[in-house]
């Protein structure tokens, strides 16, 4: 088949969030969502994707946040526990395109180094034909050399490439490149998506 699935990782196949560790870390909740909201951050987090190294960024946070080092460590060490599961019923949809014989591809903002730890867990990815990482490219959706780089290592472009994320940014630097991409919103939701485009009956 000349077209590809293109997936996202977080939040459209595998749950996603800090809360998920620091729920077992810190019991009071007002203490948590202060953490979360300054400490430990999705933004702060989000450095990591695009290529940032993880000790410098960890120890960084700790000399600012010493009284908090300890839990600053938790997330790089404890990091696949922000991951509690696979998001419902979207890997069985990877695993019907691959018997289908659909090329499957995957594109995520993601820490190189929380990607060598997150990866050997999941052997959903076995079947992808490869994944771009953007911590290990040093580029992150939606900026454009990142989908630059999965229509040079996939040999396709525009409409051969079906695409889906959780975020509406990411959806439109990808339309922006003619790809047909589809914001995902829940596993029952795709698969009338994937339908329509013909991969699956």
């Amino acid at each position: 088949m000349s077209k590809a699935v293109v997936f996202d990782v977080g939040r459209v196949l595998f749950q996603w969030n800090l809360r998920f560790l620091f729920s077992k870390l810190i019991a009071d909740a007002s203490e948590r969502a202060w953490f979360l909201a300054n400490v430990v951050t999705e933004e702060w987090h989000f450095q990591h994707d695009r290529g940032r190294a993880l000790v410098e960024m960890v120890e960084e946070r700790c000399a600012e946040f010493p009284e908090h080092a300890g839990l600053i460590r938790a997330y790089a060490a404890r990091f696949n526990e922000t991951v509690p599961g696979p998001v419902e019923g979207s890997l069985e949809i990877v695993e019907r395109l691959h018997q289908e014989g659909v090329p499957i591809y995957g594109l995520t903002n993601f820490g190189h180094e929380l990607w060598d730890q997150f990866r050997p867990t999941q052997p959903i990815f076995d079947l992808f034909e490869d994944v771009i990482v953007s911590g290990t490219e040093k580029v992150a959706k939606p900026e454009a050399r990142i989908y630059e780089i999965v229509e040079e290592r996939s040999g396709r472009t525009g409409r051969e490439l079906f695409f889906t994320d959780d975020n509406t940014a990411n959806i439109g630097a990808a339309k922006a490149r003619g790809w047909d991409a589809h914001l995902f919103t829940n596993a029952g939701a795709l698969e009338e998506q994937l339908k329509g485009a013909g991969f699956l009956a």
